[in-house]
């Protein structure tokens, strides 16, 4: 195997501008949750991304015998417990829609004694559109103002307008074209990705899930809610689990996310599997409660990157502001 770069801190340095915009944005994430439930008309705080959960399961995380020597050391066991949750990526929980297909794939590697590894919080479209750190923090703000009737369209129209040159490059436009001829496919045919970067040790990774042998038009009459806990409770599913690692910042660009990373071959670590009938409750308060904070995991799986960095404190603001207010709703029934 190659050598691969080396993480440097450096990656994940934020400006004095950016941390100013970024406690701006807490803020408006902490408005959005406590709002929540009237936004989406339920009777929970839901999620500020990702607020719509299909299903959450268990499962395991198999590790392929055949990885090299050198990622041994950070599976060093044969098998890991995971939890799942399948969602749509809208702020809002959608009704009686048709779901926009940006779909949420969120795991949970626990050890024998149920302690947090690592989370990977992975989508199903490769690419993000935005590099600067001050455009994604002022459009993120501006769309939790408009949930909360705080902003209005205009504002947000502005925001979104100075995203739309970043979209324009060769990986971005081909993966538009690629996701709108599976817009119909069944939840679990499409690959999920990690989008950002994460460590590996001193190394750093981008991951994948690739499911095996799923039919895409399976369920296709049903919701996909429906569809999708169907499928987990008559069929085991398996998904090869690959990374990327990075040799190069000019082929495999850490701060840049709008193109995907080239000449770094894909890596097979292991196998998702998910055995038919392992449901739980998606509409209880504590799958509710569940967090994937990628920066619970171990430092050697931590987020790099500085769109990454922003994910620390915000999921952070985003969690404890749902916890506490579904905590009280689970105790106070």
């Amino acid at each position: 195997m190659p050598n691969p770069l080396p993480y440097k801190k450096e990656y994940d340095r934020l400006t004095d501008e950016e941390k100013q915009l970024l406690e701006i944005n807490k803020k408006s994430i902490t408005d959005f949750v406590e709002q929540s439930p009237s936004v989406s008309d339920v009777h929970y705080a839901t999620r500020n991304a990702h607020a719509k959960t299909y299903a959450v399961t268990k499962g395991t995380f198999l590790i392929d015998k055949n990885i090299p020597e050198e990622l041994k050391p950070y599976f060093d066991k044969e098998k890991y417990d995971l939890i799942i949750r399948l969602s749509n990526a809208h702020l809002k929980v959608m009704k009686g829609k048709r779901d926009v297909p940006a779909y949420g794939f969120a795991v949970k590697i626990n050890d024998e004694k149920g302690n947090v590894i690592a989370n990977f919080p992975l989508v199903n479209f490769p690419l993000f559109p935005i590099n600067s750190v001050s455009t994604f923090l002022k459009l993120f703000t501006s769309v939790n103002r408009f949930f909360v009737k705080k902003w209005s369209s205009f504002s947000l129209l502005m925001q979104i307008l100075k995203v739309i040159p970043s979209t324009v490059t060769a990986s971005f436009v081909k993966n538009i074209f690629r996701l709108w001829r599976k817009r119909n496919d069944f939840f679990l045919s499409f690959d999920f990705h990690s989008v950002g970067v994460y460590r590996l040790g001193d190394y750093m990774m981008k991951i994948k899930i690739k499911p095996q042998s799923v039919n895409k038009h399976f369920g296709k009459k049903l919701k996909v809610k429906n569809a999708v806990e169907r499928y987990l409770k008559e069929e085991n599913f398996t998904a090869d689990v690959l990374i990327q690692l990075c040799y190069d910042l000019k082929d495999q660009p850490v701060n840049k996310l709008n193109v995907e990373w080239k000449n770094s071959t894909y890596i097979k670590i292991g196998e998702v599997k998910i055995e038919k009938n392992n449901l739980l409750n998606s509409n209880s308060c504590d799958s509710e409660l569940l967090s994937f904070n990628p920066f619970e995991s171990k430092i050697f799986f931590q987020p790099v990157g500085k769109i990454q960095k922003l994910r620390d404190e915000a999921y952070k603001v985003s969690v404890q502001t749902r916890r506490k207010i579904n905590k009280l709703l689970k105790y106070n029934k």
